[in-house]
């Protein structure tokens, strides 16, 4: 397949999952979960899936596994929608991603609050007279 192609469907593929997910009636998947990535093997006959949950990485887990017990009706489903003659088979991997950027997000914010705190006594230091 070539570069473009293979670009294209994991991005169609990405799309199609996301949709699909808000249809499937597993308890073991979270309502709040992403599709981060697709990656379609060159071959085109494997295809990894990056799934984050909001919820944590044990919700993560939970949902990679109810989706793994889906990927028949979600291979069978995305076939038909993109009519392709030959749809990738679907590995779910957990992904921390969108939890390690809002923890990371987190300590920055921490650092501008310690910052800003500690400004205004440098700028009253440099407001104070000199004396000669």
């Amino acid at each position: 397949m070539a570069n473009y192609r293979i670009g294209r469907l994991n991005e169609d593929i990405k799309r199609e999952l996301s949709a699909l997910l808000r249809e499937l009636k597993d308890p073991r998947i979270s309502p709040m979960t992403s599709i981060l990535r697709c990656e379609v093997s060159p071959d085109g006959s494997h295809c990894k899936v990056n799934v984050s949950a909001i919820e944590g990485e044990d919700a993560t887990r939970e949902t990679c596994k109810g989706l793994a017990s889906a990927s028949g009706f979600l291979r069978r489903e995305i076939g038909s929608r993109l009519h392709l003659r030959k749809c990738p088979e679907l590995h779910f991997v957990a992904d921390n991603s969108i939890a390690y950027s809002a923890h990371i997000n987190e300590i920055l914010h921490k650092i501008a609050d310690q910052r800003a705190e500690s400004e205004p006594d440098e700028e009253q230091q440099d407001n104070a007279p000199e004396e000669t």
